[in-house]
């Protein structure tokens, strides 16, 4: 579900204060980051200069690190993120297929938020589940042998 602004501006004014605690280890902008990405799901761009602010550093060193690591996300996820793997293992296997029907019953694409903000969809290129191929994540849930008519009884779990 979106924030409100209230509580944008709560975890905005938490952030801050968990940069001034951490501004002077070796090191902080990582585990900063990781803070930011934990409290709003993301790091947007006002996100990223309260940290760059904050560390007195420019916001285009923050968005090189969140740009170059696959754990930062620049938009928003859902409560449930939704991993379909489209490697070479999965992919031979009808992942592709799997993911079409993900996509189709939850109305969005990959790298989408469903608009009640529960589900987004994410495709990977491995999830290290190559004997379980095609496989589909959802936060830390593994499913694996996957055909089409699976996934709309594992959705209607969540």
């Amino acid at each position: 579900m979106a924030l409100t602004k209230e509580q944008i501006a709560s975890k905005t004014e938490d952030l801050k204060a968990y940069i001034a605690a951490h501004k002077d280890i070796d090191g902080p902008l990582m585990p900063i980051m990781q803070y930011a990405q934990n409290s709003f799901s993301y790091l947007s761009l006002e996100t990223m200069t309260v940290i760059a602010d904050g560390l007195n550093i420019p916001v285009s060193d923050v968005y090189g690190i969140a740009t170059f690591y696959a754990q930062f996300s620049l938009k928003p996820k859902g409560d449930y993120v939704i991993s379909v793997c489209t490697g070479t293992a999965c992919y031979v296997k009808g992942s592709k297929a799997v993911l079409d029907a993900v996509k189709a019953q939850l109305g969005i694409e990959s790298g989408e938020v469903t608009p009640d903000g529960k589900f987004s969809i994410q495709d990977t290129r491995c999830l290290g589940c190559c004997g379980l191929a095609p496989v589909m994540m959802i936060n830390d849930d593994v499913y694996g042998r996957l055909v089409p008519s699976d996934v709309k009884d594992i959705l209607a779990k969540y």
